[in-house]
């Protein structure tokens, strides 16, 4: 019983630590809370060139790139996908873990507007 404890307990640790967390919290640096309210939380990320983040969580959003963009993803399977994106371009990112890198010799910003999903509006009953 003792071993199984043991065991529960290492694995609880374990599982706490793979999970990314909130990039203002672990990477002040890089985002930062523009507004927020019920539905979306703003922000704007700065990186400058060559710098890197840390593994992070980001909920269901949209980006805006404000410049230029050349990113690395790595994933927590230590896969990466390389973007470009143009200033002024935006797209629908889906919730997931990720560790971004500006491969550019300048600057990137961005917006990235996070989606707070409620509950489903329940839809009238059929006539």
């Amino acid at each position: 019983m003792r071993r199984f404890m043991l065991l529960a307990a290492l694995l609880c640790l374990t599982g706490s630590v793979a999970l990314a967390q909130d990039a203002v919290k672990t990477d002040p640096k890089h985002y930062k809370v523009e507004f927020e309210n019920s539905e979306v939380r703003v922000l704007r990320i700065h990186y400058g060139p060559h710098e890197k983040s840390v593994m992070h969580h980001h909920p269901d959003s949209v980006v805006t790139m404000l410049t230029d963009s050349h990113v690395r993803f790595t994933m927590p399977d230590g896969t990466s996908v390389e973007q470009t994106m143009k200033a002024g371009e935006s797209k629908f990112t889906p919730a997931g873990n990720h560790l971004p890198e500006n491969l550019g010799d300048a600057p990137m910003e961005g917006i990235l507007v996070e989606l707070k999903h409620s509950a489903p509006t329940p839809k009238p009953p059929a006539k």
